[in-house]
Parts: C-alpha cells; structure tokens; sequence
C-alpha cells in the first residue's frame, strides 16, 4: 500500500576528527580516528538514542575506523553487534585527499567549481563522481530496506554519505548534495515506504 512503510533508517554521522574540524576532504578508510571531542560527540548522541526510545532491530557501520568507533559506542548502547557494510565508505576524492575547500578553491577554483555544478563529471579527474557516489549510496541503502522490510536500522557512517542519502530519498539533484549540511556526531533520520520517502529530521545534535 502506499502509506506502508518499508524501512526506517537513524543515520548516525561519525563524531570528530582532526580532519572534520578543519573540513578536509578524506577518503581514508585507516586515518583519521576520532578525536577526544568526536569521542564526546558519540557518547551525547548515544543518550539521544536512550532518551528518546530509539527503538532498532539492527545496526550497519561503514568501514572506516572513524565509523567503527562510533558504530562500536552505539551498538554498546543497545547491547547489540553491527555489521560493516563495504559499499558505504566515504566518497573517492583522489587528488583533493587531505585538502580543505579554502585551499582548493585557492589552487583550482575552477575543479571546485566544476565538482558543484557538474556531478556527473569526476573531479578532480581520478575521483569519483558525485552522481556515481550518490547513486552507489542508493544502491547500498535499497538492498539493506529490501533485506530488512519493516525494520528500524541505525547506519553508523559519513557525512557525505549521509547527505547523498537524503538527495536520494527526496528525489533531490545531484547538484544538492553540497548544498546539504552534517555535522559530525548528529542524527537523521528518513522512513521509507513503498513509493516515497519522507525525511523526519536531518543533522540534529544533542547539546
């Protein structure tokens, strides 16, 4: 029916690092773990989940140590293991590895500008692109409704794959993805039903 609901997903982006505090792009799945704040930021999103009855049947994390430290501290909260999904690691950002937008912007503007504007399009050139990434995201949270119809999940993972997650539930275009803001240690959460999905809410952040 159309008002059945598939699936409801509590995405959880990975606190902190010494790379998020000063925006770098990072697509190492070894370096950086969270940082002592990151750590904190868990922990207060942890009492979220407690607080406000979060219920969950199961829980995924990306595989990047950041995500399976977090992912570690949530599963403890509920008692439970998790399951590393491969597919939901951060996007490939090539060249731009270990960068800040500041200094992109500073060194080649116009790949900066070309990765907005034209998604399709890998940037810098041994990325991958951002419609790719979106749709390898839409790929990886169809087959995890699919396998878990009905189910409550929490997705322990990244900020970027947070966001391409909700252009792909709102039928957003790719050019939206950069528009969309996640902080580090903050909940989403979307609810999947037959033909739609709705966004319940984005980036909170326990105080």
């Amino acid at each position: 029916m159309y008002f059945d609901r598939k699936c409801k997903i509590t995405f959880i982006c990975n606190g902190a690092t010494i790379f998020s505090e000063d925006g770098r792009f990072t697509d190492s799945e070894k370096y950086p773990p969270l940082s002592d704040m990151g750590q904190e930021e868990i922990e207060k999103i942890c009492d979220f989940l407690k607080q406000r009855g979060i219920k969950n049947d199961k829980i995924y994390s990306s595989p990047a140590i950041r995500s399976l430290q977090s992912a570690s501290m949530v599963a403890k909260t509920f008692k439970q293991d998790y399951e590393v999904l491969l597919d939901l690691h951060p996007r490939k950002c090539g060249s731009f590895n270990g960068l800040t937008f500041e200094q992109i912007a500073e060194k080649s503007p116009d790949l900066l500008e070309r990765m907005i504007n034209n998604p399709d399009i890998p940037t810098p050139d041994d990325a991958e692109s951002v419609s790719a990434f979106i749709t390898r995201v839409k790929n990886s949270i169809d087959k995890i409704i699919e396998e878990n119809h009905g189910s409550r999940i929490i997705i322990v993972t990244h900020k970027d794959v947070i966001k391409a997650a909700v252009c792909a539930a709102l039928n957003m275009p790719d050019t939206s993805m950069h528009r969309i803001y996640i902080k580090s240690g903050s909940a989403t959460q979307i609810s999947y039903f037959e033909r739609w999905s709705s966004l319940i809410y984005c980036d909170y952040k326990p105080l």
